[in-house]
C-alpha cells in the first residue's frame, strides 16, 4: 500500500493558499525558522518542500533525505535553493515566476508617481509642522515620454499602466520586433535612442554580464537632461555613484529606486535623505494579493506533480531519467554556453531565427534538452525566469523561429551545429563538440574551425591575416596587465581573414577593447564571458 504523501512547509507561506495539497489527501506539516540539521530531520520522510527566501535547501540537505522529490519555491527566484545539486539527485524545482508581475509593475508606478510630485518629501514636511507649497511643484506624467528598458511581462505590464496615464512610451528590447511593439502601441529603438528621448526611464530586466551596469556613467551622458529614473527590477543595473553625480550635476533631476546594490541599505549610504531619490525598501513584491497568489500556485504546482506527474515552471530538467540526464549533461552544458557565446557575439541584435543541426552521437537521441539549454543560454539576458524548461516558450513569445534537425554521418568535428540570425539578416554559426574525456568544446565560428574550451573571459577577434596583428593584439594585452591564459587561432587561407579566441585571466574594460579595435588589421572585436 502506497504511503500518504506530505509536504513539508519549512517558510511563512500562506496557509489557506496551500489547501490544494490537503484537499488532495496529502499531508502538510509546517515549521519555520529551522536549523540546517532540524530541517534535515523534518524533511526525511517528506516528498516535496516549500520554501520562500529564509530557507536554503542546500546540497548538504538534499544528500541526507532520500525520499525528497520535489522542492517549491514560493516566489521567483531560487538564489536559496542548489538548483544544480536538486538536479543532480532527479528532485525537481519549481517556483511561482509570475507571482510578482501586477504588484512590480504597479509598485513602479506608485514612486514614479510619488517621484514626480515630491509625494513623500511634501508629507514629511507637512508631518514636521510645515504647510510648504512651492518647494513641492512636480511635473505631469500625461503626454511625457516613458522609456522602457526591457519588455517581459512586467514591463509589458507597465506599458499598459502607462497609456493610461496619457505617457507615449519608447522601449529597448533586442528580442522585441517592431510587429509586436505595434501591437502595445508603443515605439521601439535601440537602447541610445531611448535613453536620448525619456523624460522617464524604467528598467525591467534581469541583472547578468550583459545588463549589470546597464545605466552608468555613459548611459547617463545620453539622457535626456531633467530625466527622471525608477528601479524597481535589480540592484546592480544603475550604478550608484554614477547615479549620484547624474543628480548633482542636474542630468537627472530625481530617482526612485526599490532596490540596490547591497541590501539591506546601510544607514550612512548617500542614497539616502536626498531630497532628489525616492526610496524604497524592496517592496516590488510585497502585497497581500501577491503573497498569497505565489503560495496558491506552487501549491497546485506541487500537488499536480506529487500525483499525476505533471509539471509546470521547473527550474531544471526533470522529465528526464537521472541516469540519462547525467550522460547527457556535458552536451547541455556546452549547449548553455554555445547560446550564451552567440548571444554576447551578436551583441544587443533581435535574433529572429535559431537553427541546431545535431549529428554525431546525439543523431539518434532526443536532443530536446539540450535545444533548450542553448536557448535558455541564449537569452538569459532577456528574462530572469528563463531555463531549460521554459526556454522554448519564451523565444516564441518574443517571436523567435527555432528549428532543429538530426543529421546522420561518420565521425565529425561538431555534434551540434547552431546558427543564429539577427533581425538584419546576419547569420552566426558556432559550433561544438563533447569529447571523450567528457570536455567541450567549441570547434567552429563562422567559416573558422577552431578547438576552443568555453569557459571565463574570452577576446573574440577577427582580422586580416597579415604578419604581426597576435603581436600586436599580446602587446596591447600585456600592458593593460592581462594575462592570456590560451590562445585558439583558425584561418581559412593564406592571406585572407583570420580568428582568435583568447581566453583571458580578467575582464577588459571598454576603453582597452577600444584600442583593440584601433589596430588596423583588425575587423571585429568581441568579449565574451562563459
Amino acid at each position: 500500500m502506497m504511503s500518504k504523501l506530505k509536504v513539508f512547509i519549512a517558510d511563512d507561506v500562506n496557509d489557506e493558499k496551500l489547501a490544494p495539497l490537503s484537499e488532495a489527501g496529502i499531508e502538510v506539516v509546517k515549521e519555520i525558522k529551522l536549523s540546517p540539521e532540524e530541517l534535515i530531520k523534518r524533511l526525511k520522510d517528506a516528498d516535496g518542500v516549500i520554501v520562500r527566501s529564509a530557507t536554503k535547501i542546500t546540497a548538504e540537505v538534499m544528500d541526507n533525505v532520500d525520499k525528497l522529490r520535489a522542492i517549491g519555491r514560493a516566489g521567483v527566484g531560487v538564489d536559496n535553493i542548489d538548483v544544480k545539486a536538486a538536479t543532480k539527485r532527479g528532485i525537481v524545482v519549481m517556483n511561482a515566476p509570475d507571482g510578482n508581475t501586477i504588484t512590480t509593475a504597479e509598485h513602479t508606478f506608485a514612486i514614479l508617481v510619488s517621484l514626480a510630485r515630491n509625494v513623500p518629501q511634501a508629507h514629511s514636511k507637512l508631518q514636521s509642522g510645515t504647510w510648504d507649497k512651492k518647494s513641492f511643484v512636480g511635473v505631469e506624467l500625461f503626454g511625457k515620454t516613458l522609456g522602457v528598458i526591457g519588455l517581459g511581462r512586467i514591463g509589458k505590464h507597465v506599458v499598459k499602466i502607462a497609456k493610461g496615464f496619457g505617457m507615449s512610451v519608447f522601449a529597448f528590447d533586442p528580442f522585441v520586433s517592431e510587429e509586436n511593439a505595434s501591437e502595445l502601441g508603443i515605439e521601439i529603438g535601440t537602447l541610445d535612442e531611448v535613453l536620448k528621448n525619456a523624460d522617464f526611464l524604467t528598467i525591467h530586466t534581469p541583472v547578468t554580464e550583459g545588463t549589470r551596469g546597464i545605466i552608468g556613467k555613459d548611459a547617463f551622458s545620453k539622457m535626456k537632461k531633467g530625466i527622471r529614473l525608477v528601479n524597481c527590477a535589480r540592484g546592480g543595473l544603475v550604478d550608484e555613484d554614477a547615479l549620484l553625480a547624474a543628480i548633482e550635476d542636474g542630468t537627472v533631476a530625481g530617482a526612485a529606486l526599490d532596490v540596490y546594490e547591497t541590501e539591506p541599505l546601510g544607514e550612512n549610504s548617500p542614497l539616502l535623505n536626498n531630497p532628489r531619490i525616492v526610496t524604497t525598501p524592496h517592496l516590488g513584491a510585497s502585497t497581500k494579493e501577491a503573497q498569497e497568489g505565489v503560495a496558491l500556485t506552487v501549491a497546485e504546482q506541487m500537488r499536480d506533480y506529487l500525483i499525476s506527474g505533471e509539471l509546470r515552471n521547473a527550474v531544471n530538467a526533470p522529465s528526464m531519467a537521472a541516469s540519462e540526464l547525467e550522460r547527457m549533461q556535458p552536451h547541455i552544458e556546452l549547449a548553455e554556453r554555445l547560446g550564451r557565446f552567440q548571444k554576447q557575439v551578436m551583441k544587443n541584435e533581435a535574433i529572429l531565427d535559431v537553427t541546431i543541426e545535431y549529428s554525431g552521437e546525439l543523431a539518434d537521441k532526443d536532443a530536446s534538452p539540450i535545444t533548450r539549454a542553448f536557448l535558455s543560454g541564449l537569452l538569459e539576458s532577456v528574462s530572469a525566469r528563463v531555463n531549460v524548461v521554459n526556454a522554448l516558450h519564451i523565444a516564441e513569445e518574443r517571436g523567435i523561429n527555432v528549428t532543429t534537425s538530426y543529421k546522420t554521418q561518420k565521425a565529425s568535428n561538431s555534434d551540434m551545429k547552431t546558427s543564429v540570425s539577427n533581425r538584419a539578416g546576419i547569420d552566426q554559426i558556432a559550433s561544438g563538440k563533447v569529447y571523450a574525456d567528457g570536455e567541450g568544446r567549441i570547434t567552429q565560428v563562422g567559416d573558422f574551425s577552431i578547438e576552443a574550451v568555453p569557459k571565463g573571459y574570452m577576446l573574440f577577434t577577427k582580422n586580416r591575416d597579415v604578419p604581426g596583428v597576435i603581436g600586436k593584439i599580446g602587446t596591447l594585452l600585456g600592458e593593460n596587465g592581462i594575462n592570456i591564459s590560451r590562445f585558439y587561432l583558425g584561418r581559412n587561407e593564406k592571406g585572407g581573414e583570420a580568428l582568435a579566441v583568447i581566453e583571458l585571466d580578467s575582464q577588459l574594460e571598454e576603453s582597452l577593447l577600444d584600442e583593440l579595435r584601433k589596430v588596423e588589421p583588425v575587423i571585429t572585436v568581441r568579449q565574451v564571458k562563459l
